[in-house]
């Protein structure tokens, strides 16, 4: 059918869909002293400076009370009262059931004998010292573990291969995730011996990831491991080529019953102790594979820059409140000893940066009304550092979570995550996976942000928590 160019014109204009009417924004004028603050960070190496301390002069920080994380709290607080935070203290609470780690080793037995890199799980069960030898049943993803039949893993290592892709949001760290997350315990429901996964990364290195994982009251831990993703990638092709395979581990972890941990804690004291506290900060602890550089001591890093830089610039309207939390990686622990330790106080705010060390590239709030405004400034101060303005409700944070649920206002800069799940709770997790200059972008996010949130004149309330 031939159509005439004059009727083809009318017809693509009638079947194109009309734009979308987007709302004016509001005119907003931000504080020259506050763009100033923010663009003087851009050359502020503070951050790196801790980072690089932290990660040189302790190295890893196992958490459950490990004497390493001790001394990184005595470090902590040595440094933040030479940075001039007044009220340098450490928080103490105690850890109950604490895991530690032990051997781990893992090699395919037959019919392709050769090692494998892996590293136990968190909370992972132990094999015996002599090992335990046992063919594999492989799943292709934690779907296909989950429709498993009960019973049908005995006396079996369940292998599950799923991967995960790189995304600017994390978000696939919560779609493929659960692998690791509740995968052992799932796989103990069905009555396997062990379980390994393709480490939750997006790397194709033979570093594994290791992290924690969770078992349900009543359920006996399984031993759980990580394999490198290369390794996972080349037992995968084993077991397509259709032999059994065997593995045998040796993981000899252990629970060591009750520890002493604790929270940092530092503070930029404000003018009018009744406007509420902005909690910013970071967890203290790593895993102990590498030194920690992006998980977390970036974040921490980030957050006392900017409110040092807040603090040099004069005294703020409301309290800020830097925590170095202890022991997020098993569980979150130290955010919990804090909302508990501090639940009869005020807070204002509550945000938080574990997520590496890349550019911030989204601002996200949840304010009540009456706080928006403060909103529309934070976003336009932030839109010179190439920052947009998402539309999701903020107050995402293992650490702060406790202190969110109870009504807290929330302001999150999102950092970009097409690199941090390469390295994430690996033994490349170290100082050169750190980009000074992308460092010194979120800095001067962050303390764009504290400047804004600190001073505003608005009454921030309570609001609506995030599900």
């Amino acid at each position: 059918m031939t159509i005439r160019p004059t009727l083809f014109l009318v017809l693509v204009a009638v079947a194109a869909p009309l734009p979308a009417q987007r709302p004016t924004p509001p005119a907003v004028t931000v504080d020259p002293a506050v763009a100033a603050l923010r663009d003087k960070a851009l050359t502020d190496d503070t951050a790196y400076a801790i980072v690089e301390g932290l990660t040189t002069e302790i190295g890893p920080r196992p958490p459950g009370g490990s004497a390493a994380q001790a001394r990184a709290r005595d470090w902590s607080v040595a440094r933040l009262k030479a940075m001039g935070f007044r009220n340098v203290r450490i928080e103490p609470y105690t850890l109950h059931n604490v895991w530690e780690r032990g051997a781990e080793t893992g090699e395919v037995v037959s019919p392709y004998p050769q090692p494998l890199r892996l590293t136990a799980l968190g909370n992972s069960g132990a094999t015996p010292a002599t090992g335990l030898t046992a063919p594999v049943a492989y799943f292709a993803t934690f779907n296909d573990l989950m429709l498993a039949p009960e019973g049908s893993l005995r006396g079996k290592i369940a292998f599950v291969s799923n991967a995960m892709q790189p995304t600017q949001d994390g978000s696939s760290y919560g779609s493929q995730g659960p692998a690791r997350f509740v995968g052992p315990n799932v796989a103990a429901r069905k009555g396997a011996a062990a379980l390994v996964i393709r480490s939750i990364g997006t790397d194709h290195g033979r570093g594994p990831h290791t992290g924690t994982t969770s078992f349900e009251p009543g359920v006996t831990p399984i031993p759980a491991a990580a394999l490198s993703v290369a390794d996972a990638a080349n037992l995968e092709r084993m077991m397509k080529l259709g032999k059994p395979v065997t593995l045998r581990l040796v993981l000899t972890p252990r629970f060591v019953g009750d520890r002493q941990s604790g929270n940092v804690v530092a503070e930029v004291p404000g003018t009018d102790k009744d406007a509420g506290i902005v909690l910013v900060g970071g967890h203290l602890d790593s895993w102990e594979l590498g030194t920690g550089a992006i998980d977390d001591a970036s974040g921490i890093a980030i957050t006392a820059a900017a409110a040092k830089r807040v603090m040099d610039a004069g005294r703020p309207r409301r309290t800020i409140r830097v925590v170095w939390f202890g022991d997020e990686e098993t569980g979150g622990f130290g955010g919990q000893a804090y909302a508990e330790a501090h639940k009869g106080e005020r807070h204002a705010t509550a945000s938080e940066s574990d997520f590496g060390a890349d550019r911030v590239w989204r601002v996200e709030t949840n304010f009540a009304d009456a706080a928006k405004p403060v909103g529309d400034r934070l976003a336009m101060a932030l839109a010179p550092l190439g920052v947009v303005r998402g539309d999701g409700v903020a107050g995402d944070g293992t650490d702060i979570a406790p202190v969110i649920r109870t009504g807290v206002a929330g302001v999150d800069l999102n950092q970009s995550g097409l690199r941090y799940f390469d390295w994430h709770h690996t033994p490349e997790d170290t100082l050169d996976r750190i980009d000074p200059e992308q460092l010194r972008q979120n800095v001067a996010a962050w303390t764009a942000m504290l400047a804004i949130v600190a001073n505003a004149p608005e009454e921030i309330g309570s609001v609506t928590p995030r599900r």
